[in-house]
């Protein structure tokens, strides 16, 4: 393989690593590259999608053998996750991105701070928002930001109470669902053939690694999972707060 598919390969498996174990990050981490480096968000959301779906139903899977995944949360979230994702799909290019970019930035900040008021013993069961709209949002917001569903999906569960280990598991064997609509949807509207190369490599990077998802959230303890789901979306809050700054 060439240097450049290399690098796409190493980005997938780091992306993976990441969001398998902690049921976000591979979206954003995968499609920030791809626009650092010259994509289009347009076609850089939809390569992503295209590896994932390789990626997420591998995750997914590993979840399942490895009991992660509670059947009532996943049957709420997967078929709004599934409408918002190609709603978001369909209406990316004509959404203004200002308006995503400040939304997504105040809604992580204030999730970063209940899953770290969690952390320090508090709970935040009565301020719960249905599994469902969560669902929708978060598929509306993967597919327009080329990331977004682990983010709003896990961060608002682990932050209102629900045991981590179950809602990563949950969330990530959704994901494979939400991205085939997702694709589908990317299909009808985007030429992706040029861009082979990058899908591949995405694609071959997260499947090697997307095995050991469900392994490394069953041994991880519960406060361990908690903390690293919390400097996971801070971070995430941080880089999208800057964004706003430095346009």
């Amino acid at each position: 393989m060439e240097v450049d598919i290399l690098l796409y390969v190493a980005i997938g498996f780091l992306a993976q690593i990441v969001d398998g174990a902690l049921g976000m990050a591979f979206g954003v981490i995968c499609t920030s590259s791809l626009i650092a480096f010259g994509l289009h968000p347009a076609i850089a959301s939809a390569s992503v999608h295209a590896a994932e779906i390789v990626t997420t139903g591998i995750s997914g899977g590993s979840h399942v053998y490895h009991r992660n995944v509670d059947k009532v949360l996943f049957l709420k979230i997967v078929i709004t996750g599934v409408l918002g994702g190609i709603a978001g799909a369909y209406v990316l290019t004509g959404l203004p991105e200002a308006t995503v970019k400040v939304f997504v930035a105040v809604y992580l900040t204030g999730m970063a701070l209940l899953i770290i008021s969690r952390v320090l013993g508090r709970t935040h069961r009565g301020i719960k928002p249905p599994p469902q709209m969560l669902g929708l949002g978060g598929g509306f917001l993967d597919a327009v930001g080329g990331g977004g569903w682990g983010p709003i999906v896990v961060s608002s569960l682990v932050a209102t109470g629900d045991e981590p280990r179950r809602a990563i598991g949950s969330v990530n064997l959704a994901e494979f669902f939400v991205t085939v609509a997702i694709s589908v949807t990317f299909l009808f509207h985007l030429d992706l053939a040029e861009y082979g190369r990058i899908v591949l490599g995405l694609m071959i990077g997260g499947a090697v690694a997307a095995p050991l998802a469900g392994y490394l959230i069953r041994i991880m303890p519960q406060k361990v999972a908690l903390w690293l789901v919390g400097l996971v979306v801070s971070s995430q809050a941080a880089i999208s707060i800057y964004g706003l700054f430095a346009t």
